[in-house]
């Protein structure tokens, strides 16, 4: 699991620094500026869990295996794909209605972390 969501992580990270030069060297001339700021908030979205993804990773190899872990990683890669996927077909097409999906990722980032938080919680101190 451990190798698993390092790889994913980084690939996420890689992709979030791809898609931010492609918004600022292709698209930032042809969409308006309301449009680019929505862009640029899926990108920040899209490296800060792929940065999570990455921990979830790491802590996998300090704590073992979890199911809490695993839940934690596939939620916050799900939210990147929901939340900054949407962000970005709604910056270069400007259909509205792609609007109704970003919240399905904010909520998926946000029980990601809960996994995670549950399974900090669940560690005796050592």
């Amino acid at each position: 699991m451990q190798r698993k969501f390092i790889l994913t992580g980084a690939l996420m990270a890689m992709l979030s620094v791809v898609i931010g030069a492609f918004g600022a060297h292709m698209l930032e001339p042809i969409v308006g500026e309301s449009a680019m700021k929505v862009y640029e908030t899926g990108v920040q979205y899209h490296m800060a869990h792929a940065l999570g993804i990455i921990l979830i990773g790491v802590v996998a190899g300090l704590w073992g295996d979890s199911r809490k872990l695993a839940w934690a990683g596939w939620l916050l890669l799900a939210g990147i794909i929901l939340f900054s996927g949407s962000l970005y077909v709604l910056a270069i097409t400007g259909i509205k209605v792609l609007g109704a999906i970003t919240p399905l990722g904010g909520v998926a980032f946000i029980i990601g972390w809960i996994c995670l938080i549950a399974e900090a919680a669940s560690r005796r101190r050592a």
